[in-house]
This record gives structure tokens, sequence and C-alpha cells, in this order.
């Protein structure tokens, strides 16, 4: 906080997390904030299962916080730390568990270029069953862009169709 109040960005991005968190809600996540590095994360997990998936499940997880910048290192900590959380939350019996996708969120009035190349350039893996979808969200001043890889994953493609569905209701 300044003489002037707070900085107008770290607002935004505060607002973003406030509606991804109603977002989230309505659609029926299960919602909790984990500690990540003195940053308040936004969690949401979901599981749903459809029959022309044979029956399997798959469970979505969303971890987002506001960041001062995104850069590359920052997003891969983060990347790393939400798809082990995610795996500690999953339950089952490791290698007989249906699909998870991680979508690890860092929002930010600054985000580097090279930050939203590398979300946007493939899926991260985890073992077999978790696929790992970073995400930048710019709320820049009257902007807000998102940047994710959007194209298929050879293990869990049946899934993307899905992902990218809930991805773009909670990131819009």
């Amino acid at each position: 906080m300044n003489q002037h109040g707070p900085h107008p960005t770290a607002d935004a991005a505060a607002s973003y997390l406030t509606a991804l968190h109603a977002r989230l809600t309505a659609d029926g996540c299960t919602m909790s904030s984990p500690p990540w590095n003195d940053y308040r994360v936004v969690t949401g997990c979901r599981a749903d299962r459809k029959v022309r998936w044979f029956g399997t499940k798959t469970e979505v997880f969303v971890f987002a916080t506001a960041v001062p910048e995104i850069d590359v290192t920052l997003l891969g900590e983060f990347t790393v730390w939400a798809m082990s959380y995610a795996k500690s939350l999953r339950k089952g019996i490791p290698g007989a568990r249906n699909a998870a996708f991680v979508l690890p969120a860092l929002v930010s009035p600054r985000v580097r270029p090279e930050a939203a190349q590398w979300a946007a350039q493939d899926a991260r893996l985890l073992g077999t069953t978790l696929i790992g979808r970073p995400v930048t969200v710019e709320t820049a001043p009257g902007t807000v862009r998102t940047t994710m890889y959007r194209g298929g994953t050879a293990w869990g493609g049946m899934f993307t169709k899905h992902v990218l569905e809930k991805a773009a209701l909670y990131f819009p």
C-alpha cells in the first residue's frame, strides 16, 4: 500500500482471484486454500465420469495465486508444487487411478513473454496419470490475457475437450 491506496494492478489480480473462486464454486468444485511460498492459493477440485470415457473418471485440480510478476522460473516452481500437491490429494491405488488434470495458474499485472510461451508450449506430465497445463493470467489495466497449452496430449487425450472446456469456464 502506498500513500495513494492499494496499487490498482494488484487490485485487478485480487479481483480476478475472487471471481475465479466464484466460478469454481458455481461449477461444483470442492474449494480449499493451501499456502504456497506465503501466497494465498485459490484451489478447486472436481471429478467427472462420462459414458463416452467408458466410465472412467477424470479429476480437475485448479490452483491459482497472484504474484507481482510471472517469469518462467516462478511458473515452473508453482507448476511442480501444484502437481505434487494434487498427487497427494488423490485417492486409490497408484497405476489404477483415472486421469487427473492440474491447471496451475499464476495471476499478475506483469507476465514475461517467455513465461507465457512456456505455458503455451505443451502439457506437463507427472507419472502416468497426472497432466498439468500451466496458465498465466495477465491482469494489466483494461485487459485480461490468459495463456495456456490448448492442444491435445498423447496420454489422457480423450479428456482434452473436457479439460479445455473447464479451463475456458474458469479462465475466461
